[in-house]
């Protein structure tokens, strides 16, 4: 069954993503829930990002139960034609995340960028500045 959509852009707070916050601690019935709700956030809100609240996401240190939520979210994210950003990670959960090869964009990380036209990095004793 199909709808026609309304006609003109989607209202969107674009700077304002939709939030979920995991309850502690998730369940495997969980998992389901929680991937059938970023899905439902995706495409009510028609917005790129689900903001995942990664601070609440279990007791204790993370563990490979965390990582495997966070890639079965980015999963069905990305089937649904967005992506998750996570918010307050762990260092200890972005090491392993780094370690699994996980790669996630996460709240108020800094872009990575060319350093600007004109500036040296690095001078040897001796040699001008150019």
């Amino acid at each position: 069954m199909s709808y026609d959509r309304p006609p003109g852009l989607p209202i969107v707070d674009a700077m304002t993503p939709a939030v979920l916050v995991p309850n502690r601690p998730v369940t495997r019935d969980e998992v389901v829930r929680l991937c059938e709700e970023v899905r439902r956030r995706l495409e009510a809100t028609g917005a790129g990002a689900v903001l995942v609240a990664v601070e609440t996401v279990g007791p204790g240190p993370p563990g490979l139960g965390t990582v495997d939520l966070l890639a079965r979210l980015e999963l069905t994210a990305r089937r649904a034609g967005g992506r998750i950003r996570l918010r307050g990670p762990s260092p200890g959960l972005r090491a392993l995340l780094d370690l699994v090869g996980l790669r996630f964009e996460m709240e108020g990380q800094v872009e990575e960028r060319e350093p600007a036209l004109g500036v040296q990095e690095e001078v040897e004793p001796g040699e001008p500045a150019v």
